[in-house]
């Protein structure tokens, strides 16, 4: 194990952030450097707070069983490159997750129980960046090619992660992206002050030194057919995401100036790494209100802010969540807790309990502000609250309730994919849909969730590619899709 009393004498720390006055006026990441250099000074003694618990319930928090007891004792004996090996063991891509996981881990983390918890997330990313600093992150080239041929549909998380895998496992892997680049939301959803695109760059330029091809702009279901790729490729693997939104349908949602967090964030993107935007919708100046007040919520209000809002409101359904894990959630759950992120930080109002019923007009058919009213939840619904009701001004309303499933039009519907229950893409314990040779992993067949849980679909689902196209398979397969689904 790592320092044997650490846990007991080492206090809990985390990556200083630049000052808010500072980091508000540009797009770079809030850290310092990057999270991994801001870490280096106290990392060590941070690593070794882990106490190799007999039963290390952080492997089970982990979506990708990531070895963090392993990699944390050799953070702090100093053996970078074995730490390195035993984190890329079971993750392609510490570097985003290190960024943008929420860190289940750290919520199962047995320290945890009656103490802070080990920053496990931040030693994560230490390694990885400090490994990228070092030159030691390089191509791995597959020991011999199988000429078995799998397209790859969509350029996300899951999708990268399939396809680096089935690369390495020695098939012709194309990765097929409608976007004029690739990353998915990786690229276009998340800001720059969350993770800049220079992350995303060196890892791309890696899979591609390792064989792995990119098309972008082509969007499957329009430019080509599903069934084109299904007589080119010996395999299809579906990651298209889970991007219909989560709609607003209440009297006003016509007006101007009301728009989807994913028209949005997109847009900002495109602008903070120097392209132009004909059009492009700003906070500049503006009364904004986020409606939502998840990840994405918070992405909009870390925009906006940097944009030059003039107030930002954002609005939550659900009440304030408690500050301590609440009983009915209990080590080592993931708990629903107040969190504050870095654009928390920076400024906006919170309000929760509230709902919105309607859109307010201006003269000129624009968004001049909404009504709202407090709720309650009651009877398996939430019931308005009489005499709470009240008017936000706002000339800018984005909304980030979440997404219901990928897209059906197109690929989906082209190719007769069984969709489940929740809209999403139905496969069995092997990745596998209805279709012979088609795949689905990621969100388009779990639903919305975590970076992690997508990383961890794509390995899972490369494995089961794998064993289809070659009878049996030495790639790594965490668990099954239908397992998984009894975790969350």
């Amino acid at each position: 194990m790592a320092d044997p009393k650490g846990f007991m004498t080492t206090p809990r720390r985390v990556a200083p952030r630049r000052p808010v006055e500072e980091r508000i006026h540009d797009w770079k990441e809030v850290y310092p450097g990057t999270p991994g250099r801001a870490l280096l000074p106290i990392i060590s003694e941070q690593a070794g707070r882990c106490m190799d618990c007999g039963i290390p319930f952080c492997h089970n928090g982990c979506p990708l069983g990531n070895l963090i007891p392993e990699w944390n004792d050799l953070v702090w004996r100093d053996e970078w490159h074995s730490a390195l090996d035993r984190l890329h063991a079971t993750n392609n891509f510490p570097e985003f997750t290190g960024r943008l996981c929420p860190a289940p881990c750290e919520t199962s983390c047995v320290v945890g129980i009656n103490r802070d918890p080990v920053t496990i997330k931040n030693v994560e990313v230490a390694i990885i960046d400090k490994a990228w600093d070092d030159s030691r992150v390089v191509p791995q080239q597959p020991e011999w090619h199988t000429a078995k041929t799998v397209a790859v549909v969509g350029s996300g998380p899951a999708g990268l992660a399939a396809a680096q895998q089935l690369t390495r496992a020695g098939h012709t892997v194309v990765v097929y992206e409608r976007a004029d680049a690739i990353g998915g939301l990786l690229r276009y959803g998340i800001p720059e002050f969350k993770m800049e695109k220079a992350v995303l760059n060196r890892r791309l330029k890696q899979m591609v030194l390792e064989g792995t091809q990119f098309k972008t702009g082509v969007e499957v279901g329009v430019d080509v057919t599903g069934q084109d790729l299904l007589d080119q490729y010996e395999a299809v693997v579906v990651a298209i995401g889970s991007t219909v939104a989560r709609d607003l349908l209440v009297p006003g949602r016509e007006l101007a100036g009301i728009h989807q967090a994913m028209e949005f964030l997109p847009q900002a993107n495109r602008v903070a790494l120097g392209q132009e935007v004909e059009g492009q919708i700003t906070a500049e100046g503006k009364d904004v209100v986020i409606i939502g007040g998840g990840d994405t919520g918070a992405d909009c209000l870390g925009t906006s802010i940097r944009q030059g809002a003039r107030s930002i409101t954002q609005l939550e359904i659900m009440p304030m969540p408690p500050e301590q894990r609440p009983g009915h959630q209990p080590w080592p759950t993931y708990p629903m807790t107040f969190k504050i992120t870095s654009a928390h930080e920076e400024g906006g109002d919170r309000v929760y309990a509230v709902s919105t019923t309607r859109f307010v007009e201006d003269d000129q058919g624009r968004v001049a502000g909404l009504d709202i009213c407090e709720v309650r939840f009651e009877g398996g619904r939430f019931e308005p609250v009489p005499g709470t009701e009240r008017h936000i001004p706002a000339q800018l309303v984005l909304l980030a309730m979440g997404f219901a499933g990928p897209e059906r039009t197109g690929m989906v519907d082209e190719l007769g994919l069984e969709l489940d229950p929740r809209g999403n893409i139905r496969r069995d314990d092997h990745y596998a849909t209805n279709v012979p040779g088609v795949f689905a992993c990621g969100d388009a067949g779990r639903g919305q969730s975590l970076i992690v849980w997508a990383i961890a679909e794509g390995r899972s689902c490369a494995q089961g590619v794998d064993e289809y196209l070659s009878g049996t398979s030495k790639l790594p397969r965490p668990i099954g899709p239908e397992v998984r689904q009894l975790l969350v």
